[in-house]
């Protein structure tokens, strides 16, 4: 194997400076300074130059971020100045009391300048570094000594392997707080959950979980960050006269600090400090407990000096707690405005987010199975701004003997339909769409779309203001309005009303495939509802097909088959169907035709705007001739249709050198096939 060059030395310090640098705008300023496809190339490039030259190989260079797949043992390390605890404050009363106890002590009548940092709800760590690289990191512990746990802290990208600058002392000794984002967090604990493994219950407890993983590897690919918030062990000589500014110094050698952290000036500035940022504390990215006081300047806080494990020039004032314990007295089933069944906790009630909460979502029996949720069961509650309540663990070893298992119930506890449950979805649903009055809201809505039987002029406003004042409740009730119930109504002029009843009337002879979608049934959309329509002809086969026939239409398989079959199954469903007819509503049935269309089988797609027909019409009558109207182009594409203005769909045809129609030659075809009408 040959030997490094002098150029190839030079150049490995160059990408590894490099690296570092874009490391330190990206990670710790929010500043990146270049792409990442740049950034990969150079980090490949330093990959393959220590791989080819093993004797350049260096624990500070950036590539070793990556973690070992060897064990880590957890040795003990002893701190060289103790991680002491904060004394906490939980009103402004007590921190008044601190503020008056530090002017004492330091015999001062004025205002004395706090520091305000956010306490950030992670794991406190040491980071030991000599002639500027990092050496031993270390946990809290009891504060005496703590875990090494230096290899998993080399993976996190904000923290230095190499201090910045020409300052860096022979030895110093930076503390601060590892913790894991928000998104970090949630996106962890879905990847968890979709292998099946252990969930965490807080970004604190996931964060802690991952600085103690045993392979390093493993903590690499977790989402973690760090802030510095102090300097223990240095020469003093070397450090500035304040808190701040040993933070500023701080930064500049590398390390993140929170951009939340300022300056107050007395104890009504570390109040204020305090309620700006409980206001912004949900829209952060992080999660924070509460904010810590320190004196600002270093002499000061050697005077004050320190009682048992805590400094007195420094306390905590910790924001009402997000979590806490309770027990869940019952569980009861919602229905939502889609069908959706969903369970919720109806909890002792307990104190927790600055709210007392009583009840909680437990989202879906597939969560409920996760978590082995017993009614009896204590369990951690969370609350976090104005998200709902949720269970987010159970404490199994507080379970009583007679707690009772969390059942499915298997009719809809509002109108009585059958709650259905299709395999593989988590959601299970009342099949009472129609009828339900948890339901009725969504269920006119989607009736009178656009898409649907377009009732032009009942919108959601006059939905509501219909539904609510009891004028109707299923969407038979529409055909029953007259002018005179509407203008009974708030801002409903005469001309209003009278046009909004046009319009019902407009609605009672649908074709069949768009009376068919109107009616709400999961999973049959547009495209499902003509397939059905063309197979069967009318609605009453469609109703009498079992799932076996129902799957002989394109595109429906065994999930959408249930869903149709277990609508007309409901009894207050076709009550409904019923009230619809003698309401006067007669679908248009279809005529089942024989033999092939031609363009069956074929996927056309449309682009650009046509003049002598909106693109809608265009789709339908293409359909009416066999052929699936796609949004995109592929290599599947038999014909794009270009109107005015087509764009990328055009070129995208031209580049695949599929046939393409301008309108003009729509409307011959049209005309060919007897559909130019």
């Amino acid at each position: 194997m040959s030997k490094a060059t002098p150029e190839i030395i030079k150049r490995v310090e160059e990408l590894r400076s490099q690296i570092e640098d874009y490391n330190y705008h990206y990670y710790v300023l929010d500043d990146p300074r270049i792409p990442d496809a740049e950034y990969d190339r150079l980090f490949r490039e330093l990959q393959q130059l220590e791989a080819d030259y093993p004797e350049l190989a260096s624990d500070d260079s950036p590539t070793r971020r990556v973690g070992s797949s060897a064990e880590t043992s957890f040795e003990e390390v002893v701190h060289r100045l103790p991680m002491l605890s904060l004394d906490n404050a939980f009103s402004e009363d007590e921190l008044r009391d601190f503020d008056r106890r530090v002017r004492e002590r330091l015999g001062s009548d004025g205002d004395i300048e706090y520091v305000c940092e956010p306490k950030l709800d992670g794991l406190a760590v040491s980071l030991h570094y000599e002639n500027g690289s990092l050496t031993v990191a270390a946990t809290r512990g009891d504060g005496y000594s703590g875990e090494d746990i230096t290899a998993n802290i080399r993976t996190i990208p904000s923290v230095p392997l190499k201090l910045r600058g020409d300052d860096v002392p022979d030895m110093v000794e930076v503390r601060g707080e590892v913790y894991m984002p928000k998104a970090g967090f949630e996106k962890l604990n879905q990847r968890l959950a979709d292998r099946g493994e252990k969930t965490f219950v807080n970004p604190r407890n996931a964060a802690a979980g991952s600085l103690r993983q045993k392979k390093s590897t493993v903590t690499a690919k977790r989402p973690l960050e760090m802030c510095a918030y102090s300097v223990a062990v240095t020469d003093e000589s070397l450090l500035p006269d304040t808190q701040w500014d040993g933070l500023q110094q701080v930064q500049r050698w590398g390390f993140r600090i929170n951009p939340e952290m300022r300056k107050a000036n007395g104890v009504e500035d570390c109040l204020e400090a305090y309620n700006e940022l409980m206001e912004k504390r949900d829209s952060l990215p992080y999660e924070i407990d509460g904010i810590v006081f320190k004196v600002n300047r270093l002499d000061l806080q050697q005077r004050l000096g320190f009682v048992s494990r805590a400094p007195r020039w420094a306390i905590a004032h910790k924001f009402p707690a997000q979590e806490e314990l309770t027990v869940i007295e019952d569980v009861e089933f919602q229905v939502g405005r889609t069908g959706a069944v969903t369970p919720v906790a109806r909890l002792k009630p307990v104190f927790v987010g600055g709210v007392t909460v009583s009840n909680a979502t437990l989202h879906n029996m597939d969560e409920i199975r996760r978590l082995d949720a017993h009614i009896g069961d204590t369990v951690f509650i969370r609350r976090a701004g104005d998200v709902i309540p949720q269970v987010v663990k159970v404490v199994a070893d507080k379970r009583p003997e007679n707690a009772r298992p969390v059942e499915l119930p298997k009719t809809c506890p509002v109108c009585g339909s059958d709650v259905i449950q299709i395999e593989g979805e988590a959601v299970a649903r009342c099949s009472g769409g129609l009828y339900c009055p948890a339901q009725r809201k969504e269920a006119i809505r989607h009736y009178a779309s656009r898409k649907a039987l377009d009732i032009e002029g009942l919108g959601d406003k006059w939905i509501d203001i219909l539904v609510d004042r009891g004028m109707v409740k299923t969407v038979a009730d529409l055909y029953h309005l007259t002018v005179r119930d509407l203008t009974s109504l708030e801002r409903m002029g005469e001309k209003s009303a009278s046009n909004l009843v046009k319009a019902i009337e407009g609605s009672r002879e649908p074709v069949l495939w768009r009376f068919l979608y109107a009616l709400g049934i999961r999973e049959v959309g547009e495209a499902t509802a003509k397939a059905l329509a063309s197979h069967f002809g009318t609605m009453e086969a469609i109703a009498d097909a079992d799932e076996e026939a129902l799957q002989e239409v394109p595109d429906v398989g065994p999930i959408v088959a249930g869903h149709i079959r277990s609508f007309f199954d409901q009894p207050h469903n076709q009550e409904t169907l019923q009230a619809l007819k003698e309401a006067g509503v007669r679908w248009q049935e279809e005529v089942v035709e024989q033999g092939e269309k031609p363009l069956q089988g074929e996927t056309w797609v449309l682009t650009g705007t046509l003049s002598g027909m909106t693109r809608d019409e265009a789709k339908e009558k293409l359909e009416a001739l066999g052929a699936k109207v796609a949004g995109s182009v592929s290599k599947k594409t038999a014909c794009v249709v270009a109107g005015e203005a087509a764009g990328s769909k055009l070129a995208k045809a031209e580049q695949l050198e599929i046939p393409v129609l301008d309108e003009e030659g729509l409307l011959k075809l049209l005309k060919e096939h007897g559909l130019d009408g």
